[in-house]
């Protein structure tokens, strides 16, 4: 994975394809004021995984700032990031920036921009799988099909068989008494609300 000292600060961007409604359609999906930020990299200092990311946390929310949509919904950040909400504790203004990448993901998704990391997906997508099946996660077989799709099926074999002998794995997957209300939760709803759609 790139390292976030390799990016260079010189990076020159073209002015003409920013959006100037994107800063503002993130905010109003969020519920984040992303102008609050003084990008003094206190999330990015505080964040355990920005080493791995293209972008660091304040660097994605600059790139919303700024209109380059493009270049914020494609990046690596906001799929790396875990949502351990580190950096909006430490964040002076207390900017919620996992909520933001949150919702940089779905509009990755919807806008069918290339998934920076393509497996953090279907891993995500495999965990979401489980929970509308039995109303909570069944561990293997989330991995299993997550190794599936892979199409890597021996790189964690020890690891996998010691977590069995220590029964941190089940066999078999329980199951919630009523899982079609958990089912209700992935049917979208007739009056759901628009998304954001600033026009300026």
């Amino acid at each position: 994975m790139p390292n976030n000292t390799s990016i260079s600060t010189n990076v020159l961007f073209d002015l003409k394809g920013k959006d100037p409604s994107f800063a503002a359609e993130v905010k109003c999906r969020s519920g984040v004021d992303i102008n609050l930020c003084w990008h003094c990299q206190t999330c990015a200092n505080g964040c355990p995984f920005s080493q791995a990311m293209d972008y660091a946390p304040n660097r994605v929310i600059r790139l919303v700032q700024l209109g380059f949509q493009a270049e914020a919904l494609g990046c690596s950040g906001i799929w790396l990031c875990v949502g351990c909400n580190t950096c909006s504790i430490q964040c002076p203004n207390a900017i919620d920036v996992a909520a933001v990448n949150d919702v940089l993901r779905e509009m990755a998704i919807e806008t069918g921009v290339h998934v920076a990391q393509p497996q953090i997906l279907d891993f995500h997508n495999e965990v979401l799988n489980s929970i509308e099946r039995y109303g909570r996660t069944h561990k293997l077989e989330i991995m299993l099909r997550f190794k599936f799709r892979k199409r890597d099926w021996f790189s964690d074999f020890g690891l996998g068989f010691k977590m069995l002998a220590k029964r941190k794995l089940e066999f078999l997957p329980s199951r919630i008494r009523d899982v079609t209300q958990i089912r209700n939760l992935f049917q979208p709803e007739a009056d759901e609300a628009a998304p954001c759609k600033i026009k300026i």
